[in-house]
């Protein structure tokens, strides 16, 4: 049976998740997302032994009065994981899909169907590394598979155009007379000592015709562009991570690395919009809200403005490049996701924000209240109980309407 919670006893019920989260880990409990432990084991005799668990899991509170109704649908962003979960507002999974491909990430297109981007690794340098993709498909309500593209150099992000065909991110190696022109990021620390990855937008249709490139390199300077953080790697330039299409079909394109967002002409393939750091810092996610502004997450890992790293979602004007909205928590270190993580505008204009790195997903009011959280109880990636994690790349809620259209489409 459901049980609501009104506004009163949101605090209450948070508070009475933490308890029998420590309960849990003290007595050696475990839940369903985790191992049982072996008998004699520290987890066992004391406590828990993956910190993330140790805080709590699940549901930690949830205001039906002022939360958006719907479904939250997210997929653990980890190796050992193939499916992609849907809970309601209570934290009851309604649905979930077996991909044939670990994560990436999933989210629902307009026609119903989920789109997703899987985890095929390869040899090279992209193959190997955590953020690789190299599939994208999408599948039906029962996960019947529809249709399905490959590329070795597929990374991060895929979406569905509206013209029908698919843009992905991909990285490739960057020019040689390039590498020594990028400016920032740690000397020495570059592939092999002389090389680095750079990234392209390819466009293709469903049965894997490719019918557009974009080369980053050609659009962006590698001096005046470089790598903001000055402890990063050199392995990568300018490392895009996100990007959504346009209302008149350009794309807004995000760069971890030099912690820029740019819009590109299609048409032309040439940069008419670009945002930098300050105020932006290692962002994630960008997409366009129905007022024509910029929502995205940004990470914050090192920031040229502030000397503590912190988290914050902003809602951004283009037109005056002004930060006309943001969430970030007092004290700041508060809220902190380095790497991943998204942010979505709600019908009821709260925010869905996916702390990725410690995949919490919680859901604030435009003044900054909490009126719903939970933390991904699925882990993976490791034996060891210590190492594992609960990191989710991005997470969507949808409506009833949409889901109902969801299985309903074939």
């Amino acid at each position: 049976m459901k049980t609501k919670v009104r506004r009163r006893g949101f605090i209450r019920l948070a508070g009475m998740s933490s308890v029998l989260g420590v309960l849990g880990g003290v007595f050696g409990v475990a839940g369903k997302s985790g191992a049982q432990p072996a008998a004699g084991s520290p987890a066992q005799r004391g406590i828990e032994l993956n910190t993330i668990k140790r805080r709590g899991i699940g549901l930690r509170g949830y205001d039906p009065d002022r939360a958006s109704p719907g479904f939250t649908l997210f997929a653990p962003f980890v190796n050992t994981n193939k499916t992609v979960y849907l809970i309601d507002l209570q934290g009851n999974v309604v649905h979930s899909w077996d991909m044939p491909y670990p994560p990436g990430y999933g989210y629902l297109t307009d026609r119903g169907t989920l789109f997703y981007n899987g985890k095929i690794p390869n040899p090279s340098f992209i193959g190997r590394a955590p953020y690789m993709c190299g599939a994208a498909l999408e599948v039906d309500w029962k996960g019947r598979v529809l249709w399905e593209v490959q590329h070795p150099d597929h990374t991060h992000d895929g979406i569905r155009l509206r013209n029908g065909n698919i843009l992905l991110i991909c990285k490739k190696s960057l020019p040689d007379a390039i590498v020594p022109q990028v400016r920032g990021g740690r000397p020495g620390t570059e592939i092999d000592k002389s090389k680095m990855m750079g990234d392209y937008l390819v466009e293709m249709t469903t049965d894997g015709k490719i019918v557009w490139e974009w080369q980053s390199w050609e659009h962006l300077d590698p001096a005046a562009d470089g790598i903001t953080a000055i402890q990063d790697n050199r392995t990568a330039w300018p490392f895009a991570n996100g990007f959504c299409e346009l209302p008149d079909g350009n794309v807004m394109l995000s760069f971890r690395n030099i912690s820029t967002v740019v819009m590109i002409d299609r048409r032309t393939g040439k940069i008419y919009w670009k945002l930098g750091a300050p105020p932006l810092s290692g962002q994630h996610a960008p997409t366009i809200l129905p007022n024509g502004r910029i929502l995205l997450f940004d990470n914050g890992p090192h920031r040229l403005d502030e000397a503590t790293p912190f988290s914050r979602v902003l809602e951004i004007d283009p037109a005056t490049k002004n930060i006309v909205w943001k969430y970030q928590e007092t004290p700041v270190s508060n809220f902190f996701s380095p790497y991943i993580s998204n942010a979505q505008r709600l019908p009821n204009g709260n925010t869905l924000i996916n702390e990725g790195w410690f995949g919490r997903f919680f859901e604030v009011t435009p003044e900054g209240a909490v009126v719903w959280e939970y933390i991904n109880p699925y882990f993976g990636g490791s034996a060891r109980p210590q190492e594992q994690t609960n990191q989710v790349f991005r997470a969507y809620r949808y409506t009833a309407a949409e889901i109902a259209r969801a299985e309903a489409a074939t």
